[in-house]
């Protein structure tokens, strides 16, 4: 064990709109029978990390209960573990998380106890797969201090300036790195992964805590690009952010794809998540289903095409559903026509109802009603 991982869970973000409102960004389902957080997960067991911690904080209830057993991720080892990490009142801090650097802060007795010489950290919001092994190592061979995972996007992306844009040399080295600039000047962008050597880490956090900076990206990564070596590792596969309504319809409906479904379930290593014990979904006569994603425990009679059902989801007689997302545990009555359109979890959706959104513009349905009771 080279490395111990840090899962950066704890943020929220306005520009999720509704769906952030109940759960944190890292618990957003994906992919039928997955949360994004499961990508991160799944590649440090994939790369042999036995010992991961998830900074938690804004509505951890749903991301706590789907971390409640290592075992999904092969963490339960004698050794290492999954360790949720939730802000604490001590006899010197009684605060809730600053910022990214002041979470890894007030955990710093974690990276003291640990004994791996470096830490990956990574956020919990993307979608990804790499082999952590293989950025370890070019940050060795390049003698690097902070190494980040970077991603050349295409050209016609938008809003390229939401991420934080890296120039690097020929080298590799990063000359220059800017977090959500007004227009970005390469597209090449900072996936979100980094990896530091422990005693570095714990050293420039202190420091940053000691300044009353809290961002990791602002307070270290650019703060000291021209003082440290920080090295580029340029990331091939698919890698996507969903931090914003249209990247998360964008991102699910990717799944759609043959290519990109066996790249993350068929192609090895594979991704994986917790378990419900559910039935298979159930497809009564008369369904006509077309191009979909449907997952277990659910139940059709309608129409539906180019669309993913995510679990316990009921479709009633002559539905007629199409490019959706359909979360978990949804009753959708009888004669509904759904349109381009998020539907919230939970939800029921009366009889003879129709939510239909414009291309291009995802409509979210959050139908608050009396089938719990909270």
């Amino acid at each position: 064990m080279r490395a111990v991982g840090m899962v950066l869970a704890g943020g929220t973000n306005n520009r999720m709109g509704e769906l952030s409102r109940k759960r944190a960004v890292a618990a957003m389902p994906m992919a039928g029978s997955y949360r994004c957080i499961d990508f991160a997960l799944s590649n440090m067991s994939n790369s042999h990390i036995q010992k991961v911690a998830v900074l938690t904080q804004y509505n951890a209830r749903s991301l706590n209960e789907h971390l409640n057993s290592s075992k999904w991720w092969d963490f339960g080892r004698k050794q290492g573990g999954l360790f949720v990490l939730t802000p604490t009142i001590t006899a010197e801090n009684s605060s809730w998380y600053l910022g990214t650097a002041d979470s890894i802060y007030q955990n710093l007795d974690f990276l003291r106890h640990c004994h791996e010489p470096y830490v990956i950290i990574t956020s919990g919001d993307c979608v990804y797969k790499l082999d952590y092994n293989k950025v370890l190592e070019y940050h060795i061979d390049k003698k690097a201090d902070i190494t980040v995972v970077c991603k050349e996007m295409p050209e016609d992306t938008p809003n390229l300036s939401r991420f934080g844009i890296v120039k690097m040399d020929d080298d590799g080295r990063i000359v220059d790195f800017e977090e959500k600039p007004l227009v970005a000047q390469t597209n090449t962008i900072s996936a979100g992964v980094y990896i530091i050597r422990r005693r570095l880490l714990m050293e420039l956090i202190q420091k940053a805590h000691d300044e009353g900076r809290n961002d990791f990206v602002q307070d270290i990564l650019i703060r000291y690009k021209d003082v440290k070596k920080i090295y580029g590792y340029k990331l091939d596969g698919y890698w996507s952010n969903i931090a914003m309504i249209d990247d998360y319809y964008r991102t699910n409906m990717d799944f759609l794809k043959p290519e990109v479904r066996e790249y993350f379930f068929r192609q090895y290593p594979g991704i994986y998540s917790r378990v419900e014990d559910l039935p298979p979904a159930k497809f009564n006569p008369g369904s006509d289903i077309r191009n979909s994603l449907i997952s277990s425990g659910c139940i059709l009679n309608g129409h539906v095409e180019n669309t993913i059902l995510f679990k316990k989801v009921y479709v009633g007689n002559n539905c007629v559903i199409k490019n959706s997302i359909i979360l978990n545990d949804v009753y959708i009555g009888d004669n509904t026509v759904i349109e381009n359109c998020i539907v919230e979890s939970r939800d029921t959706i009366r009889a003879n109802s129709s939510y239909i959104g414009e291309p291009g513009s995802v409509r979210i349905v959050d139908e608050r009603n009396d089938r719990y009771i909270l």
